[in-house]
């Protein structure tokens, strides 16, 4: 599988799980510290051939992937579970398997620049995903089934929007999840 975009990474260990799974090039931030000319080159990237975002899903790696969505407007994402990129207790894209990085990389999800703002953060409390001793990993099951990564309740509410999922979409990955009993 080629991919045209350049891919976003961490570090060498993701770039090495990257290249078994799929003909991409790479751009390694180089951890979570980003350098403004990390970022220029990012920025040149997304104009010349594109970006998917693909960091480890932690704090740091989500933290990296804000910093460079607000960067760059308009990139694409791919996420992969905790579950899938855990090893041994580490947790990152260098862990998960070529098969998994290729399901994410053929699901990458596209930033808009503007919202669409369809689904309202009455919407998510509605459907147990803020304030409910279950709401976490009723998000986590979210995240998962629309693969846009685990977030918190308001981080999550800007994903559903900047990605443009549209309230069809979220009503059915609820009834789903409220329909296979895992939570609640």
């Amino acid at each position: 599988m080629k991919i045209r975009e350049l891919i976003v990474v961490e570090g060498r260990d993701d770039t090495a799980a990257i290249k078994r799974a799929v003909n991409a090039d790479t751009i390694e931030t180089g951890g979570s510290a980003i350098h403004e000319r990390t970022i220029g080159k990012i920025r040149l990237a997304q104009e010349k051939r594109g970006v998917i975002i693909f960091t480890d899903p932690d704090y740091q790696g989500e933290r990296i992937r804000r910093i460079i969505s607000r960067a760059v407007p308009g990139c694409k994402h791919a996420f992969i579970t905790q579950e899938d990129g855990t090893k041994k207790g580490d947790i990152g894209v260098e862990n998960a398997s070529p098969e998994v990085i290729i399901r994410a990389l053929s699901e990458v999800r596209t930033e808009m620049v503007e919202t669409a703002g369809e689904i309202t953060s009455d919407d998510l409390l509605a459907c147990g995903l803020t304030s409910g001793a279950d709401s976490k990993e009723r998000r986590i099951l979210l995240g998962e089934r629309l693969g846009i990564g685990y977030a918190n309740a308001k981080q999550m509410l800007q994903r559903l929007n900047a990605f443009q999922i549209s309230r069809e979409e979220f009503e059915a990955a609820m009834k789903a999840i409220d329909g296979e009993g895992n939570v609640g």
